[in-house]
């Protein structure tokens, strides 16, 4: 009887042991199939993530995009006014050099300090009326016209700045 009685514990250890396994195979394919349902959501929570940040950075990209040719275009407006400028004060000079230009200013007639008289009358050939005028020497009026070539220039370069500026620091 103790060899039958052996005989059942070994069949009934056979059978639980199978049992178990046969649990353990069941729950093993039970946390599979979780971990591959977890493996998936998390593949397409990346997938989402990344086209997220995809679609940010063509924004970004686009915005950036749109700044520079804003600033592109302001940058050739101010070259042209630049241009402009140094073209209009180049023919000024050559005006002034050939003496088909003559620059004046106006005198005081009432300033007795002074200690000049000028005549307040104009030759047959000039056509300013009216107040007392001096003629400048082409020298001097050559150093005036460049001074305000530079100061053309510098309020240009200004404008130049403030509109790179103000583009720069708008947001858009």
């Amino acid at each position: 009887m103790a060899w039958k009685l052996g005989g059942v514990v070994a069949a009934l250890a056979i059978v639980a042991g199978g049992a178990a396994a046969l649990a353990w195979q069941l729950q093993d394919g039970r946390y599979g199939r979780q971990m591959a349902e977890q493996a998936r959501l998390h593949g397409e929570t990346l997938n989402e993530l990344t086209r997220a940040a995809a679609t940010q950075q063509r924004t970004e990209q686009d915005k950036r995009l749109a700044l520079e040719q804003r600033l592109a275009a302001s940058d050739q407006t101010h070259y042209e006014a630049l241009t402009h400028a140094q073209k209009d004060q180049a023919r000024l000079r050559d005006r002034l050099a050939t003496a088909d230009v003559r620059l004046s200013v106006l005198l005081d007639a009432t300033d007795s300090a002074s200690g000049t008289a000028v005549s307040a009358a104009t030759t047959t050939g000039g056509v300013v009326h009216g107040a007392t005028r001096a003629q400048l020497d082409p020298a001097h009026a050559q150093r005036i016209i460049g001074i305000t070539d530079a100061g053309d220039q510098g309020l240009i370069a200004l404008a130049a700045c403030q509109a790179y500026a103000k583009e720069v620091s708008t947001p858009k």
